[in-house]
């Protein structure tokens, strides 16, 4: 017989960064009021859900946005370094539109790969830590549902690893806004397929809403 169960991926709420650096894996870069708001949205959108295993990224900010939902199901978070941030060489840089940090010269070396990719952790390496990360919870969430929160890029690969599809992607196109989730839907052991939703759609900045964004 067998048993359906249900890993969803949820990315952090939006992070307090008035400077718009790229913060990485950099500490004490936490949620925004806004980010807390999106938070317990996402609470809110899963309470009905049969989740019985939570984990979560190191990082504040994945710490913070699983609290909600936490106390709220009364399912304890563990803690999961393998879902943590990608590593990226331009942390702590501003690499927004209008600054040198892309178009310095000694930058472009860092920018050589897109492949692999050159200016970080390679995108392979990503797929594997996550899909040991979701296989894990899956086997302690059987026939029920777990909740993994952590980034955008570590989200998107992995949907990309089940989906099969190729790890090399434009960033502004990534369908993992903040506080999304990406459901991973399996049959037994069987990955049967994704689905996405947006509980704090309404609350993103209107510039952001309906679109496909980059960011950590």
């Amino acid at each position: 017989m067998s048993e359906r169960t249900i890993v969803h991926l949820m990315r952090h709420g939006e992070v307090h960064n008035p400077e718009g650096v790229l913060y990485g894996r950099l500490p004490e870069f936490v949620l925004s009021e806004l980010g807390h708001q999106m938070a317990a949205r996402a609470a809110e959108f899963l309470s009905k859900n049969e989740i019985v295993h939570m984990v979560a990224s190191p990082l504040e900010r994945a710490q913070q946005t699983a609290e909600p939902l936490s106390k709220l199901l009364e399912v304890p978070v563990v803690t999961d370094d393998r879902v943590i941030e990608a590593d990226n060489l331009f942390e702590g840089k501003t690499v927004g539109v209008g600054n040198g940090a892309f178009t310095n010269p000694r930058n472009w070396w860092m920018l050589r790969n897109p492949i692999r990719p050159s200016w970080g952790e390679p995108y392979k390496e990503i797929a594997a830590r996550m899909k040991l990360a979701v296989d894990d919870a899956r086997e302690t969430a059987r026939g029920h549902e777990a909740v993994i929160v952590s980034h955008q890029l570590p989200v998107w690969i992995a949907r990309r690893a089940h989906e099969q599809k190729s790890f090399v992607h434009d960033p502004r196109k990534r369908q993992c806004t903040l506080a999304s989730l990406t459901s991973l839907t399996f049959d037994g052991d069987d990955f049967v397929g994704v689905t996405y939703s947006e509980p704090a759609a309404d609350l993103l900045p209107a510039p952001l809403r309906g679109k496909v964004v980059g960011g950590a």
